[in-house]
């Protein structure tokens, strides 16, 4: 067991996991920018730091200061929590290599599966359903033009780098492409600093179901069920369901499978969700995998009684 324990995030998240630290007996550590001094989890931590100005890129997001703290306060492992630094391979190979535990997957495992045509080429290895497309990044719009030819519109340009829907746009007629390619690129540019972008069969009706996944370092693997987060507006999802009401046992265990297979693949270890489109026939396909705990991990813990937190 860690011995102390800093959350390098603020808000609810950071609540979460200075209780699940309380329950288990861990004494924890809050960092926050001065715009927070006065912030909950900053009353509720053990010890708190500030970290610097209100701007995230100055504080939440400044590695040598929270590496800073961690090495001032003593701790043995770091929290990210989600957003800001959860998903950032640099932040996770830095505390390596300062000899502090990043709760959380390697770096490696991280820019593995945090690049979505990267992904999309293990989990097509791993023999992972994926949706029909191009064989990783496509250069241009006369690539992609090639791409959609072969396996017929409506397809989808997305961003490989990202998420919540940005740098992405459906394309419905082969006249539409050249333009949606470049706002995708342009939009894909502006929100992750990357232009990179793939495309991928457009399938209708689908849901979004998320199977929910905890890995210890010793290789073990198992899966917490199913997210059906369907219910969505602009991308961003509203609803949360546990279980799927389109889910069955036996397809549950097919996606469960599937997913256990692709993150083993990787040697993936903490909690991580990967994300299922479910066509109106029963077929899924990967689509991408999110390496934290997310938002709405709450849901799973109340249909399964697992505190996920605890466990990471």
């Amino acid at each position: 067991m860690f011995k102390k324990i800093l959350v390098a995030n603020r808000g609810e998240i950071a609540l979460r996991v200075i209780r699940a630290c309380r329950e288990i007996g861990v004494p924890v550590v809050a960092v926050y920018s001065e715009a927070d001094r006065e912030s909950l989890h900053v009353k509720l931590a053990d010890e708190s730091y500030c970290i610097g100005p209100a701007a995230p890129s100055k504080s939440y997001l400044n590695i040598p200061s929270i590496i800073s703290v961690a090495e001032v306060a003593g701790v043995d492992a770091i929290h990210p929590g989600y957003g800001f630094l959860a998903e950032n391979p640099k932040f996770a190979e830095v505390c390596k290599g300062n000899q502090i535990k990043f709760i959380g997957p390697s770096a490696e495992a991280m820019s593995k599966m945090g690049d979505k045509a990267t992904a999309r080429g293990i989990a097509k290895k791993m023999g992972v359903p994926i949706v029909p497309g191009s064989d990783g990044l496509v250069k241009n719009p006369e690539e992609a033009r090639k791409v959609a030819a072969r396996i017929g519109y409506p397809v989808v340009v997305k961003a490989s780098a990202g998420g919540g829907g940005r740098g992405m746009r459906i394309v419905h007629k082969a006249d539409e492409l050249e333009r949606l390619y470049h706002v995708a690129q342009a939009e894909a540019q502006a929100a992750f600093n990357s232009s990179a972008l793939y495309v991928e069969k457009f399938i209708e009706e689908p849901r979004h179901v998320e199977i929910q996944l905890l890995a210890d370092s010793r290789k073990n693997i198992i899966y917490l069920g199913e997210r059906d987060c369907s219910v969505q507006r602009r991308h961003q999802k509203l609803i949360e369901e546990a279980p799927s009401p389109a889910v069955n046992v036996a397809l549950r265990r097919r996606m469960g499978d599937a997913a256990v297979r692709l993150a083993r693949s990787v040697h993936y270890e903490s909690a991580g969700t990967v994300e299922f489109l479910l066509d109106k026939h029963g077929h899924f396909y990967f689509m991408e995998m999110n390496t934290r705990v997310q938002v709405e991990h709450p849901v799973t813990e109340m249909v399964t009684s697992v505190d996920i937190v605890k466990e990471q």
